[in-house]
């Protein structure tokens, strides 16, 4: 009797396999994986527990800083002695690097089972399982998206919230960026999509959703309605349930008033915003193709505090990018004082090849860029700590969040987001209610520092607000000592070939 390969589970052809997804980079990648979680647990695998060897352990890869190769592959190698031993271990490569490398990391790490890209993570499992039965390494790359990711099965890392991609792919060609030639042109899903997927969500417990997208603003340019984004934040707040919605991240050359109107008029809209600079000069600007200039920059800032005047205003910056002078940086710093950002992603231009900074003139040496590097981050840190500090018994708002801070042990403190996104240490009192992941607290700030504020209230300052997602979290914790899933329906796994259906 033969067994029909195309429609076996791993669980059916040896005992349960378990699996590791191991994630580099942003918010998307990150949501990636949860997608290749849920793929991977309905097609049978489970999650290994903390410190247990995986039988199959997946990296989803980022391509933009200069590192992310050395990153991959000092991984890698550690991973062969492991395989060495137990030959029945898998590896997966997918993501950005994946998409950029191809064929190469193949090549560099033969003892690699599987690599795909950004436009098919759908066909891990089937990858995964034609390299068990071929006996040798596959590798899939496509140019185009096969599915848009939220169509595929997911599991949440999160109970309390969830992210929604509204987009994936970039139109923009920003010179010191690789992600258009990865992931593609911008492609839209349809408002309806997205609304069902957010209140699938919300159904299942999360309180609080991130539309994600490479320029999330740009939402519409695939069917023609520029102001699609701002009414789908509009139709976000209609949603019974669902108290928190963030977006990121936006491009500033296509942030418009109405956008602005949507998050100051739509309750449930947090009041943060992520606005990525780059770079305060303009000549540097107009070199990235960037499309804006630091005056429309600041002139963007300056209408969302009018409108939002406790908004949080986030941003990333680029130190060092070629051609840029000691001028140039003194306009960074300029604007930065300007724009009192709570935070900031700070980089060190690297050259990543493919993009057109990697063979521009007058790269910035490497003491030049680092030196000034310390310069804008000495400065963001100071900002910070002034801004933390206006917070100062200030009564805020936390949704409990599971992770805990380094100190947490000593300190006995649980962790909390504010509305505005600042995150907040903070004690229960002695004799109060000790709140769940995805609960509410309200408190008063305390202490402030650069990176964090900290609240130690006492039992008249301190009051929690049980949730749904705090029940979510129960549930999920009684099932499975994990978190919950959606849209994670079991199917076989098949080897991609075709198969002879007989019909009586």
């Amino acid at each position: 009797m033969s067994i029909d390969v195309s429609v076996v589970k791993p669980e059916e052809t040896t005992t349960t396999r378990t699996y590791e997804v191991r994630t580099f980079g942003c918010q998307m990648n990150v949501h990636d994986s949860e997608r290749m979680s849920g793929l991977l647990e309905s097609s049978g695998y489970v999650p290994a527990e903390d410190g247990e060897r995986a039988d199959l352990v997946v990296f989803n890869t980022c391509a933009v800083r200069e590192n992310a190769d050395n990153k991959l592959y000092g991984n890698l190698g550690m991973l062969k002695q492991v395989k060495d031993v137990h030959t029945d271990m898998q590896i997966a490569v997918g993501g950005c690097l994946a998409q950029k490398d191809q064929n190469t990391i193949i090549e560099k790490a033969p003892w690699v089972d599987v690599v795909f890209g950004t436009h098919n993570i759908g066909s891990l499992p089937t990858l995964l399982e034609r390299a068990r039965h071929n006996n040798k390494a596959e590798a899939e790359l496509l140019e185009s998206l096969e599915v848009f990711p939220s169509t595929l099965p997911t599991k949440r890392d999160k109970v309390y919230s969830g992210w929604v991609s509204i987009s994936v792919g970039c139109n923009n060609t920003c010179t010191f960026c690789i992600v258009p030639s990865l992931r593609g042109k911008e492609q839209d899903r349809r408002p309806g999509e997205i609304l069902a997927e957010v209140q699938a969500l919300v159904d299942d417990g999360a309180i609080e959703v991130t539309l994600l997208g490479q320029n999330v603003n740009s939402y519409g340019v695939g069917f023609g309605d520029r102001q699609a984004f701002s009414k789908l934040l509009r139709a976000c707040g209609e949603i019974e349930g669902l108290e928190r919605v963030r977006f990121t991240s936006p491009h500033p050359a296509m942030f418009t008033d109405d956008v602005i109107d949507a998050m100051a008029e739509t309750p449930n809209v947090m009041p943060v915003l992520h606005m990525p600079m780059q770079s305060g000069s303009d000549k540097v600007l107009k070199d990235m193709k960037r499309s804006y200039r630091s005056k429309k920059f600041l002139g963007i800032l300056e209408k969302v505090r009018e409108r939002i005047p406790e908004a949080v205003i986030t941003t990333d910056i680029i130190v060092g990018f070629p051609g840029e002078t000691e001028e140039d940086f003194a306009e960074t710093l300029r604007v930065v004082e300007e724009s009192r950002f709570s935070s900031a992603f700070t980089f060190q231009y690297s050259i990543r090849p493919g993009t057109p900074a990697a063979t521009m003139p007058h790269q910035v040496p490497k003491a030049v860029v680092q030196e000034r590097y310390e310069r804008l981050t000495a400065l963001q840190d100071r900002i910070a700590g002034e801004e933390n500090r206006k917070q100062m018994d200030k009564t805020v708002e936390l949704m409990v969040t599971a992770e805990s801070g380094r100190k947490a042990e000593q300190t006995h403190r649980l962790s909390g987001r504010a509305r505005d996104q600042r995150l907040v240490h903070f004690s229960v009192p002695t004799g109060c209610e000790i709140p769940r992941p995805g609960d509410l607290v309200t408190l008063p700030i305390t202490e402030a520092g650069s990176f964090h504020l900290i609240s130690d209230p006492d039992a008249s300052q301190y009051s929690v607000r049980r949730s749904r997602a705090g029940d979510a979290w129960d549930r999920a914790q009684a099932d499975s000592c994990g978190t919950g899933t959606t849209q994670v329906t079991g199917s076989p796994v098949s080897l991609g070939f075709p198969t002879i259906v007989k019909r009586s």
